[in-house]
């Protein structure tokens, strides 16, 4: 039967299916383009990061974008009237998955037709390095000291102003500079139209400014380049753009398509023509939208306040907002009690561009969230439980599938002959503190186990060094630094390990531990026990060896050699059976007799041998 079973031909293996080309619009989130492509969204992130975009499953890009991606994984992307003629309804499928993966915002606009459409201020994003004085600018452009209440002049938290140019309104959106809100910062990319970044002349480009700049080109933004610090005497222009050629950006004084503005934010240089520029850059994009149209909007920032309850800052995107209207915020929703503008003054009314802080919502929303107008509290109330039905879904399955990445994992997957590489994501306190830990981890590594830093920084560990580790199964040092909320639930969620340290010599034997556990199993012979053989005692199946034991223990099925003479004449062998006159024993000690037979060869074992017993011990 076994052979017959054996001959009999077997099932035909299910062929997967795999997708040449997609149908992509001009916006998808990574994890729709992912779906199309019927691949892991870790595989896309991955390929992001290559090209130095940061980016998680929920990130908007482009087609170009998207195009780029398919090359790297073999799949082509063509735009909905690139496809073939005679695949009509098909292409219509296509059309409503491309469709389906745009954001609500984008959606929105998209649906829009041309006659509603009027033109709206510009949403710009001021993004850069810590203390390269992008507060200052702020201050400069709204006439108003905000960096003087800030602590340690850093900015602590998302903001939103208009300011008025010659009858034409700008929107303002304040990211914060320092490293520890790289999520939050990357939202503001998302829902701007026109990046300034800001460039320190006497700092250069920094690790933060680069953050930036990837943010920025991942949101398909047009930059703009504030050159700040001119007025100092070790400001150098020059340098700073060499340096941002390098990063992809070519000032126009270099035949360069980036507008590039000098400027001393103290000073109150070159503010005027930076803020021209901007309007300049603006009415050739031509940002439009339809006040009549749908209400969509993003949140910037929410807070629960004790007087007030939950406050929220929206920035609107389409629609006008009204007060009184009920509308749906992510997973929750409310009725607009009241509305201000960015200076806190009351307003009925907000339309597209305008930053608005709006009092009624039921909880708090998530940086980030989309905003959007339904008709009663009902049809809110029912949407939004859905979505945390959903978001409570989505979250217990992602945190069943996730895989857990600690160092123990490292070490089983190592055991399974998987890559031996230790990838990590280094965060300090101060840059001093950065260097040595860094080289110390270095110092780890050897022949066989590769320690690989991927990202190291300054500052607590964020969203982004999370979203990073996900994509390379790295784990995240921290040392002497906290970590963002939103950082820890995601790791929560999907099992990448935070580990945080105080002293340096703890978390360089942690990480040397974990090396050696990864490198390939090494063992040293120790001998255990000699006896000596006084008589023999031949049996039909071999010889009982009568021994003194003579140092050490000699145990049952212990490993054995025969020495004759101190050179080794039987082996390898073991010991098979083990007696006390008439009893098998487990184990002989020091001056006591026995009788010993092995397992091999016990007939060539003579009188005046040693039986030497020895143990191989893992020493790594």
């Amino acid at each position: 039967m076994a052979v017959i079973a054996a001959l009999a031909p077997k099932p035909a293996k299910e062929v997967k299916r795999v997708i040449t080309e997609v149908e992509v619009g001009d916006f998808i989130t990574v994890r729709d383009l992912a779906g199309l492509m019927e691949r892991s969204p870790i595989d896309l992130i991955k390929v992001l990061m290559q090209y130095g975009i940061m980016a998680p499953i929920t990130h908007n890009i482009d087609h170009d974008t998207a195009v780029i991606l398919g090359e790297e994984l073999g799949v082509a992307v063509l735009r909905p009237d690139q496809m073939a003629a005679d695949e009509d309804d098909e292409e219509q499928d296509g059309v409503a998955v491309a469709e389906q993966a745009q954001t609500l915002v984008k959606q929105v606009l998209g649906s829009e037709k041309e006659k509603n459409l009027v033109g709206r201020p510009p949403v710009v994003a001021v993004l850069g390095h810590v203390d390269h004085g992008k507060t200052t600018l702020l201050d400069r452009v709204r006439h108003t000291d905000v960096a003087s209440g800030e602590a340690g002049g850093i900015t602590q938290r998302t903001g939103a102003y208009q300011v008025t140019l010659d009858g034409k309104l700008i929107t303002f959106l304040d990211t914060p500079g320092h490293e520890a809100f790289t999520a939050m910062r990357a939202r503001g990319a998302r829902v701007t139209d026109i990046v300034v970044l800001v460039v320190a002349a006497d700092d250069g480009v920094m690790p933060q400014t680069r953050e930036a700049i990837s943010h920025a080109k991942a949101a398909g933004v047009q930059i703009i380049v504030a050159v700040n610090k001119i007025d100092k005497a070790n400001a150098n222009p020059d340098r700073v753009l060499e340096e941002l050629a390098k990063e992809g950006l070519q000032a126009e004084q270099w035949g360069g398509d980036t507008i590039v503005v000098l400027l001393s934010a103290l000073r109150n240089e070159g503010i005027d023509n930076l803020l021209a520029n901007i309007l300049v850059v603006a009415e050739l994009e031509n940002y439009r939208a339809n006040p009549k149209g749908q209400l969509v909007g993003t949140v910037i920032e929410s807070s629960l306040d004790k007087l007030r309850g939950v406050t929220a800052t929206l920035l609107i995107q389409n629609g006008t907002l009204h007060q009184g209207d009920t509308v749906v915020v992510g997973s929750t929703w409310g009725k607009i009690k009241a509305m201000f503008d960015d200076t806190g003054k009351p307003i009925k009314v907000a339309g597209p561009s305008t930053p608005v802080v709006v009092l009624g919502l039921q909880e708090s929303p998530g940086a980030g969230d989309v905003l959007e107008g339904v008709r009663n509290d009902k049809e809110a109330k029912a949407i939004a439980e859905e979505r945390r039905l959903a978001d409570t879904a989505r979250a217990g399955a992602a945190a069943a599938a996730a895989p857990r990445m600690s160092l123990e994992e490292l070490f089983d997957r190592v055991q399974g002959g998987g890559n031996k590489v230790l990838n990590l994501i280094v965060r300090a306190d101060l840059q001093g503190t950065l260097e040595p830990v860094i080289n110390s981890l270095n110092d780890i590594a050897n022949d066989e186990i590769d320690i690989k830093v991927l990202h190291s920084a300054v500052g607590n560990i964020s969203e982004s060094d999370v979203m990073l580790a996900e994509a390379s199964d790295a784990i995240i040092i921290g040392f002497s630094v906290g970590t963002d909320k939103a950082a820890a639930a995601r790791a929560e969620l999907s099992g990448v390990e935070i580990r945080n340290y105080s002293i340096i010599y703890k978390m360089i034997e942690d990480i040397e531990d974990a090396v050696k556990g990864m490198l390939d199993p090494v063992y040293e012979e120790r001998t255990v026990g000699h006896a000596t053989v006084l008589q023999l005692f031949k049996l039909r199946r071999g010889s009982i060896a009568g021994c003194n034991v003579l140092d050490g223990v000699i145990k049952r099925n212990a490993m054995a050699r025969v020495l004759r003479n101190g050179t080794p004449v039987i082996f390898p062998n073991r010991v098979e059976t083990l007696r006390r006159f008439t009893e098998d024993v487990n184990e002989v000690r020091t001056g006591f007799e026995c009788g010993i037979k092995l397992h091999d060869r016990s007939d060539d074992v003579q009188i005046g041998d040693v039986i030497e017993t020895y143990e191989n011990v893992r020493v790594r």
